[in-house]
């Protein structure tokens, strides 16, 4: 079997396949080589390349997976022929978007990004700060990196409530929200972007949530309405930290750059060195059942 890869990926990634695995490459430019060619399992280029990428898929006739290295999978489903499976990344990023979010949280409690400010003003801003300890932690989207945070968040005996789109025990559905958001000191956003999900959050989602809440953006910011969500800051109901928005990059003069209680962060949640450890650990397991005829993991369906 062929497994076709982005040239950039480093030769160590790209030990320990099964035998029968042979490792073609996608060029930077130039065609593609015969062997590429025949690829039947794909890992879908991080970051630069996915031009290149899509503009090959309808020349790899022998593809059948496409596996990415990302959460999320809104930025390559338009672009993939049918009859391919495609498998995202789930759980490779638990680690580094788990740990951001909590830093999010925590700055944001202790009010980090505001004394940053002072200081670069030379200002001594003494005011007291909140509490983490006791607060309520709102999930919208109840995945493996809500799971992740909460380990994480469990020490400073916080509260959970969990929003997804499927009840199960412990987790709530999008109907519970009215009642749910009043209660919520912090929202984490980790919802996908699909369909069902775009501009979810609105303006009716943001007034009934406490005054004064904490949200926190790292899912997608095209879950979220951004007209209602800067309405929202303005009339002081929404602090925001996020890594995400729409569009990206944030465009100059977009007033998320210059709004007070607001902090982020360029998508970089998950960008840590160890991510292609972790990505191509999970690659070498889906082609090993690829081989092995066994289904394979994350296997993307309704968009997720």
């Amino acid at each position: 079997m062929i497994l076709l890869v982005s040239e950039a990926v480093e030769p160590r990634l790209l030990q320990g396949f099964p035998e029968g695995v042979e490792v073609a490459f996608l060029p930077k430019e130039g065609p593609l080589s015969e062997k590429a060619l025949q690829a039947e399992f794909a890992v879908a280029p991080y970051g630069g390349g996915a031009r290149r990428f899509f503009a090959e898929l309808p020349k790899l006739k022998h593809l059948r997976v496409v596996q990415t290295l990302t959460a999320g999978v809104d930025w390559i489903l338009p672009h993939l022929p049918p009859g391919l499976v495609l498998c995202d990344a789930a759980g490779v990023h638990d680690v580094p978007v788990s740990e951001w979010i909590v830093a999010a949280i925590l700055g944001a409690v202790k009010r980090f990004p505001e004394f940053r400010d002072a200081q670069r003003e030379q200002r001594w801003a003494y005011r007291w700060v909140d509490d983490l300890e006791g607060a309520t932690v709102l999930f919208l989207g109840y995945g493996s990196i809500a799971r992740a945070t909460e380990k994480r968040l469990a020490p400073f005996e916080v509260e959970f409530v969990r929003v997804a789109r499927t009840a199960r025990e412990g987790v709530h559905t999008w109907a519970d929200l009215p009642h749910l958001l009043p209660k919520a000191d912090v929202v984490v956003n980790l919802l996908p972007h699909t369909q069902e999900t775009d501009r979810l959050i609105g303006a009716v989602h943001f007034a009934q949530m406490k005054p004064g809440v904490l949200f926190v953006n790292a899912g997608r910011g095209k879950t979220v309405d951004q007209e209602a969500l800067v309405e929202a800051i303005r009339a002081r109901q929404v602090r925001l930290v996020t890594d995400v928005t729409d569009p990206e990059p944030l465009p100059e003069g977009h007033p998320l750059w210059s709004l007070p209680e607001v902090f982020l962060t360029p998508h970089i949640a998950g960008s840590t060195p160890r991510l292609f450890e972790r990505g191509f650990r999970l690659v070498r397991e889906q082609v090993a059942r690829y081989l092995r005829g066994e289904p394979l993991q994350n296997v993307v369906t309704d968009g997720y």
